[in-house]
C-alpha cells in the first residue's frame, strides 16, 4: 500500500485554513465592536435630538440652542468617523472571508485527492486478496486432484 504522498500539504493547508479562520473571526469580531459603537452614537444622537426637540416646544434660551447644535455637530464627526471605520472593518472582514473560501476550497481539493487515492488503493487490495483468493483455490484443486 502506497501513503499518500500529498499528506504533508494537506496538513499545511489545513493549518493555513484554520489559521485564516482565527483571523476572519477576529476580523468580524473587531467588525462588530466598531458597528455596534456606530449604532451607539447613532442612537445617541437620535435620543439628544428628540430631547431636544421636546425642549424647544418648551422654550429654550439662545445659549443652549448653540451648545446643542455644537454639540451635535462634534456628534456627527464621530459618526462619521465611525462610519469610515465600519467600512474599513467591513472590507477587511470580507478579504478574510475570501482568502478563507479559497484555503477551504484549496483543503477541499487535497481531500478529494485523498478520497480518490484512498479508492484506489482499497480496489487494488481488493484485487489482490482476489487473485489471492484465486491462487488458493487452484491450489486447493490442484491438491485434491492428486490424492
Amino acid at each position: 500500500m502506497t501513503p499518500f504522498k500529498f499528506t504533508k500539504i494537506l496538513h499545511l493547508k489545513e493549518h493555513e485554513k484554520q489559521k485564516a479562520l482565527h483571523e476572519y473571526e477576529e476580523a468580524r469580531s473587531q467588525f462588530e465592536e466598531v458597528a455596534e459603537k456606530l449604532y451607539h452614537f447613532l442612537k445617541q444622537k437620535e435620543d439628544y435630538e428628540e430631547q431636544h426637540k421636546q425642549q424647544l416646544q418648551s422654550g429654550l434660551a439662545i445659549q443652549h440652542i448653540r451648545s446643542f447644535q455644537h454639540f451635535m455637530s462634534n456628534l456627527q464627526r464621530v459618526i462619521d468617523h465611525y462610519q469610515h471605520l465600519v467600512m474599513q472593518a467591513r472590507q477587511h472582514m470580507e478579504l478574510k472571508q475570501l482568502k478563507l473560501v479559497e484555503l477551504n476550497v484549496e483543503v477541499k481539493k487535497y481531500e478529494k485527492i485523498k478520497e480518490k487515492h484512498d479508492e484506489i488503493i482499497a480496489t487494488q487490495m481488493r484485487i489482490a486478496e482476489q487473485k489471492q483468493m484465486d491462487d488458493i483455490s487452484i491450489q486447493q484443486y490442484c491438491y485434491r486432484e492428486t490424492r
